[in-house]
């Protein structure tokens, strides 16, 4: 139940263990699960929030997810492990569990309510926050966390005036010591962000609209549009409505298991020993050992906490905080021209925390000495030991990545042992650096070290065949291979990913000529089902109509299968033809059957439809026989694959109500009986 990070990994960590385990994912929201953590870089760079899908609408189809989005969890019923949907649908399962995540806190204060005030949680906070900076509007961000001063990067980011207000007497008061929070602050006024602390908001000011805000020395703060962004809160109503033990979150044991049989909870509505986490790596980590108690396999440790760290993703401004950021003693360096901030937190004669600010050389190295409780003797030392570090120094047990639990020594044996010879390759098989992407340059520096030098990026077509696309079309009429397993087993290395199959596909199509043999485990899942995945992980189905010509009785047949499947739109394309959109994949091979056309492709990377006009059959301008021509060219190149989609049109004359001026492939008559290609 969730469809965001915690869900998705608990998805992936159970499918890892066992690819035929029946996953359903139900999620409220209408994306798919994305990355919230991205959120900021989304706002900065302008990207389409769909950049943030952590797995494309096919993933799920081709490991026979269930993806129920746009509905909510109403109840749930833990003795018999139901569920019942909004519209009161009641489904079971042999497990459950939570993943539903956190909830922007809203602190009491009059005026929250008011239009232009939002928090920072989703792709529409983003589009809000864009639509308004456009506006030239005024910007507040209520929190000095590290989430708010990423929402204020990207707000300043969009040309907008931001100022930030927080009510301690320092920036990131959670992770930062009165040094560190100290230099930060001009580094953000430099980006264009102003702070305010010590600012305790009393009242959102405005009729109906923010206009600004009161504080309560009495200053005020003009504003526009007012973000709010001061910690969260789990989501455990629907635990606690059921009965589960429920504190800050949803208590659950080391094996992620609440206080109800066969029901578990991860990620950030989760308490473990009194604690929710509040970051991406401890919900990789309760992910795993989640899957392994829903399979039954207790065997392993279980989830013992998680060592929590930050890194503000703020451009300009390097910054890590790891622990605690005080203790019984403390080493630190700085130089506030530069500024730097380097500071080494022992507690009890062991290291406790890291404060990296503008120079964050050797955060591995601390991070591992964190995390194994090293003793140190002398912090000023080791600070400085750290700031000299390599990825060589680091022991094999070192984990590089938190995010999937990679250490330094599964990396080099992806080169030493299993043969990879680029980052890439290693990020594939390792899935280092698949996370949050914080250990991309470390694990780029350890592969470079175990291949003796820079790690060359071949432009492979897929680190699992190690070969080139020209290497693997000459292979292929060389060695005559018919079919995707066919080059599979003569090219590949032993480690077969699946990915690479729809391009070999069509690499063995384009080399045959089409006079290869076909199998559909190689082509994408539209093309297997002859149907287009959409975004809630229903499919379109669009039947081929040459030219763009019907008949009564293909109407009818289309007509009665959008109704006895409960379509949910009926579409006229651009390419003249009727999508039916909104099919489950269960009812797709019943349509197919019931409408009794072709498909029209309307999914594939192929030859598309041919529009046309009625040409010299009805039209008095008509110079062509449009709808003859268009038909012919459609039933010749019908079922061709091409790099990209493919679409023509032909007009009957010059005016061109086919448009085929603008597409792929046009074909217009003129006079004398000619065409215009």
């Amino acid at each position: 139940v969730g469809g965001g990070i915690a869900g998705q990994s608990l998805c992936e960590a159970l499918l890892e263990r066992d690819p035929a385990a029946r996953v359903t994912l139900i999620c409220a929201e209408e994306h798919l699960p994305y990355d919230r953590v991205r959120l900021s870089e989304i706002l900065v760079s302008g990207e389409d929030p769909s950049s943030l899908q952590l797995r494309p609408p096919e993933w799920y189809a081709d490991r026979k997810v269930e993806v129920i989005s746009r509905r909510w969890v109403e109840a749930m019923h833990p003795g018999t492990l139901e569920l019942t949907l909004d519209g009161g649908e009641r489904r079971a399962f042999d497990s459950i569990a939570l993943c539903t995540g956190s909830e922007p806190m809203m602190p009491p204060i009059p005026g929250l309510g008011k239009e232009g005030v939002i928090g920072f949680r989703g792709p529409e906070d983003c589009e809000t926050i864009r639509r308004r900076a456009a506006e030239g509007a005024r910007v507040a961000v209520i929190g000095g966390g590290l989430l708010g001063l990423e929402a204020a990067y990207g707000v300043a980011a969009q040309g907008c005036a931001v100022t930030v207000v927080h009510l301690m007497d320092r920036l990131m008061e959670r992770q930062l010591d009165t040094g560190a929070a100290a230099m930060l602050a001009p580094a953000l006024a430099e980006l264009g962000v102003e702070v305010l602390l010590e600012r305790n908001t009393e009242q959102v000011l405005g009729n109906g609209r923010a206009t600004g805000l009161r504080f309560t020395d009495g200053s005020e703060l003009e504003a526009d549009l007012v973000v709010v962004s001061v910690g969260i809160t789990a989501q455990k109503d629907l635990a606690a409505n059921a009965g589960l033990e429920v504190g800050r979150g949803i208590v659950v044991d080391d094996r992620m298991r609440t206080s109800a049989p066969g029901v578990l909870a991860v990620g950030e509505c989760a308490e473990h020993d009194g604690t929710v986490y509040g970051l991406v790596a401890p919900i990789y980590e309760q992910a795993r050992v989640a899957a392994a108690t829903v399979l039954g396999d207790e065997s392993g440790a279980g989830y013992r906490g998680s060592l929590q760290w930050a890194k503000l993703k703020v451009m300009g401004v390097d910054l890590v905080a790891i622990g605690r950021c005080e203790g019984s003693q403390e080493a630190v360096t700085a130089d506030a021209t530069a500024p730097v901030y380097r500071k080494l937190v022992v507690h009890e004669g062991r290291a406790a925390g890291a404060v990296l600010l503008g120079d964050t050389r050797g955060t591995e190295a601390l991070l591992e000495a964190i995390r194994s409780d090293d003793e140190v003797p002398d912090p000023l030392e080791r600070l400085a030991a750290a700031a000299q570090a390599t990825a060589a120094d680091l022991p094999d047990g070192a984990q590089v990545c938190d995010c999937n639990g990679v250490c330094k020594g599964d990396i080099a044996a992806a080169v030493t042992e299993q043969g990879c010879g680029s980052t890439r390759e290693v990020m594939t098989l390792t899935r280092a650096g698949t996370g949050c992407g914080s250990c991309k340059p470390m694990v780029k520096e350890i592969v470079g070290i175990e291949l003796g030098g820079g790690a060359e990026e071949p432009a492979y077509l897929c680190p699992c065949k190690r070969q080139t696309r020209e290497e693997l079309a000459e292979r292929i009429r060389a060695e005559g291979h018919e079919a995707v397993s066919d080059v599979t087993a003569a090219c590949g290395t032993g480690r077969e990913c699946g990915l690479c199959k729809p391009a070999l596909a069509y690499l063995v199509s384009e080399v045959r000529d089409n006079r290869h043999r076909e199998e559909r485990a190689a082509r994408f899942i539209n093309d297997r089902v002859h149907a287009n995945i959409q975004n809630d992980g229903t499919f379109s189905v669009v039947p081929r109509m040459y030219g763009g010509v019907t008949t009564p009785d293909e109407l009818r047949r289309i007509a009665d299968a959008a109704e006895k499947y409960e379509v949910r739109m009926v579409k006229i394309t651009g390419g003249q033809r009727i999508d039916l959109l909104g099919v489950k994949k269960a009812d797709l091979p019943g349509m197919w059957r019931d409408i009794g056309m072709p498909s029209g492709h309307a999914y594939a990377k192929a030859i598309r439809t041919v529009k046309t006009c009625v040409g010299t059959d009805f039209c008095r301008f008509g110079l062509g026989d449009a709808i003859a021509l268009g038909q012919r060219m459609e039933r010749e190149w019908e079922g061709l694959h091409t790099p990209a989609k493919v679409k023509s049109g032909v007009s009957g004359c010059p005016r061109n109500c086919a448009e085929a001026t603008v597409k792929d492939i046009g074909v217009v008559a003129v006079e004398g009986g000619r065409w215009q290609l």
